[in-house]
């Protein structure tokens, strides 16, 4: 209950998760069938990056402060259009004061027939995120911890959506618990699209997540990882990746041309690295850049 997004909002991880999750709604859209996001943890909705907390660390400008004016070569400015032109739009004036999180983000990339189911439990963030969308009827905000929601709210009626599991990581054993949430949402979705990030840091178990997940025999589940620098002289976030169940057939070819600016891009020493892997599925090589 102690974390809140507003300090971190924009960040090297922020940019990573945000650009695939627009990859997987778009692709979502090329079907005129309606589908859902389901976001499991997730936050205010907009945050302002000149309010005091925002300031206090200033992680956004290593991270979409990096890349809204920066020259992209042509591929990777194609793959992270949808993902700077809402970050653009919620910025009419220029500049760089208001940053979408996922909720809102995924809102400005819905069509008419497409619905958003937003979970938050820390209540002064849920009332925020209320407000927000207060009068819109596509969305649907609960108060609710986000781990009881893979278990209660997939599928969801469309039979189509996404699945954003983003938690915080503050208590002990959350890569036990994305695996078990995991578990039981697929169980219940085996079609749906699930995106599950996690953090980069210091002594965690990535090895023994990754053979957790493997383990559960679920037949596609790609893995894309950033790292913008060594975790040898920092307890904090070094990096943060993201397992995405039955991605689009597009999306690993499309991490292979946007992973490799993305290091480059938002790197903060010499030791940053990316990679991108199938942990179940298809038999291509691991691609590190």
């Amino acid at each position: 209950m102690n974390y809140r997004h507003i300090y971190h909002a924009g960040n090297f991880a922020d940019v990573l998760k945000h650009a695939v999750l627009a990859r997987l709604i778009v692709y979502m859209g090329q079907k005129d069938k309606a589908f859902r996001v389901l976001d499991t943890h997730a936050g205010i909705g907009l945050y302002d990056l000149s309010g005091e907390e925002a300031q206090k660390t200033g992680e956004w400008q290593d991270g979409i402060g990096r890349l809204l004016d920066a020259d992209i070569p042509a591929k990777a400015k194609a793959l992270l259009e949808p993902y700077l032109t809402a970050v653009r739009d919620i910025n009419p004036d220029g500049g760089l004061k208001f940053y979408p999180g996922s909720p809102k983000l995924t809102r400005m990339l819905m069509r008419p027939q497409d619905r958003l189911s937003a979970m938050e439990l820390h209540p002064d963030d849920y009332g925020t995120l209320h407000r927000l969308f207060d009068g819109d009827f596509q969305s649907r905000i609960t108060e609710l911890d986000g781990w009881l929601a893979l278990g209660a709210h997939v599928p969801p009626k469309e039979k189509r959506g996404i699945v954003l599991v983003d938690p915080p990581f503050e208590r002990t054993g959350d890569y036990e618990r994305l695996t078990d949430g995991l578990a039981k949402a697929w169980r219940r979705f085996p079609g749906g699209t699930f995106c599950l990030w996690y953090p980069l840091k210091q002594g965690a178990p990535i090895a023994e997540f990754h053979a957790a997940l493997t383990a559960l025999e679920i037949p596609k589940m790609l893995c894309a990882e950033l790292s913008v620098r060594s975790d040898r002289d920092t307890t904090g976030l070094s990096g943060s990746g993201l397992i995405i169940v039955n991605p689009p057939y597009t999306l690993k070819s499309e991490l292979d041309s946007l992973l490799p600016f993305l290091k480059d891009r938002l790197k903060q020493d010499r030791h940053a690295s990316a990679r991108s892997f199938w942990l179940r599925g298809e038999e291509v090589p691991e691609k590190e850049f």
